[in-house]
């Protein structure tokens, strides 16, 4: 036992100084990112922006409207769907229809369900009433600037794109649980992506943003391809590039506003982001292990009985992720929530970490699904 405890502590002692490492090589990655020069465009096709929706929440009309003001001399046609004419969302875009008439807004409501996936099975029924041939697709609660659109559509015209996506950062409504996270979004999941990208691992595609033609969307299958995979976003991109298209990521930030009111409320959506990201990445998700050097500090100190060494490597770890929430502050222009928060936010963290992999299921949209090795949805119950 006394040989199976010093192991431990020396193991958990090197994955945290490997998470150091990571952390400082993640803030300077995130520096050089948001240092490149935004691209930019001459011509503005006809888009049609596709927004699947679900229910009311704070902060909706806001984002919902902010794509509706968009600085943008093309011809844009907005299209909002729901399932259900009693859906909330349903009055938040008729407001948002009285207020702009100007602005070529249509709500389509249809109850067809074409796999497990709600929201790409609302994408299918609404793709019909596209007009035009450049579609971007974009989550609910994403909020943007008035030069979004200009933005993306600069990116989709540089050669080999097949589709462009955007990262995000959090953008709470002030609560505490909200604060934590927005946290965990911009200094934890931010930073994985970048330094995926850093070292060439990966061209992700998010469900924040995702431009694509109707012409490389048929090449894929259509959103009809995605009906019964949980993360449809993650499908998609990897469709795209199996066609040998890449996936082109801006220095443009979009926002996912976080307006979790409670702690269990907070420790669900993480839980389920986890098991996502654990069911259709098992490897990445492992690796992401050494991301949490505060826990791991603290971990290599209690099982070797805290000695002077510990004190050092703990504080390391505080200080390698306070320099990664700096320079990714300093990068997006966000602030996420206060410094004295991130040890909370990495222990919470990593405990949902830890907790993801004794489940195999997720809810949804009230419903709780099993998800198979290849990313596909089974249905387990009716409770969420």
């Amino acid at each position: 036992m006394t040989v199976f405890r010093e192991g431990l502590d020396w193991l958990l002692a090197v994955l945290a100084v490997a998470g150091v490492a990571y952390n400082l090589v993640a803030a300077v990655a995130s520096l050089r990112f948001f240092a490149r020069p935004p691209t930019m465009g001459g011509s503005y096709p006809s888009l049609s922006i596709l927004k699947p929706l679900h229910g009311d929440h704070h902060g909706l009309a806001d984002a919902l409207g902010r794509f509706c003001r968009q600085d943008y001399p093309g011809e844009v046609q907005i299209v909002f769907g729901v399932h259900h004419g009693e859906d909330a969302a349903v009055a938040v875009v008729e407001r948002l229809r009285a207020d702009m008439p100007e602005v070529d807004i249509s709500l389509i409501i249809d109850p067809r369900l074409h796999g497990a996936n709600r929201k790409a099975s609302n994408l299918i029924n609404i793709a019909e009433h596209a007009r035009h041939d450049l579609l971007i697709i974009s989550d609910a609660d994403i909020v943007v600037e008035s030069d979004y659109l200009r933005r993306v559509v600069a990116a989709m015209g540089q050669p080999g794109i097949g589709a462009v996506s955007c990262l995000y950062v959090g953008q709470s409504n002030g609560s505490l649980w909200a604060r934590l996270s927005a946290m965990g979004i911009d200094y934890q999941f931010l930073p994985s992506v970048l330094m995926g990208r850093a070292l060439g691992l990966a061209e992700p595609c998010f469900g924040a943003t995702i431009a694509i033609t109707k012409g490389v969307l048929d090449e894929i299958g259509g959103f009809a391809a995605f009906a019964d995979h949980l993360a449809d976003d993650y499908e998609i991109g990897r469709a795209v590039r199996a066609r040998g298209y890449h996936i082109a990521i801006p220095t443009l930030l979009v926002a996912h506003h976080c307006a979790e009111t409670s702690g269990r409320e907070l420790i669900g959506h993480q839980l389920r982001w986890n098991r996502t990201v654990r069911l259709i990445d098992p490897l990445g998700f492992a690796g992401s292990l050494v991301t949490y050097p505060t826990a791991l500090a603290l971990l290599a100190a209690a099982a070797a009985g805290f000695p002077l060494w510990s004190g050092a490597l703990i504080l390391a770890s505080l200080i390698s992720r306070l320099c990664l929430k700096i320079c990714v502050d300093a990068a997006t222009g966000a602030r996420a929530g206060p410094w004295w928060l991130m040890p909370i936010l990495d222990i919470m963290s990593f405990a949902v970490f830890l907790a993801s992999f004794a489940v195999n299921t997720v809810g949804w949209q009230g419903r709780r699904f099993r998800v198979g090795p290849d990313g596909v949805l089974f249905h387990s119950s009716s409770r969420g």
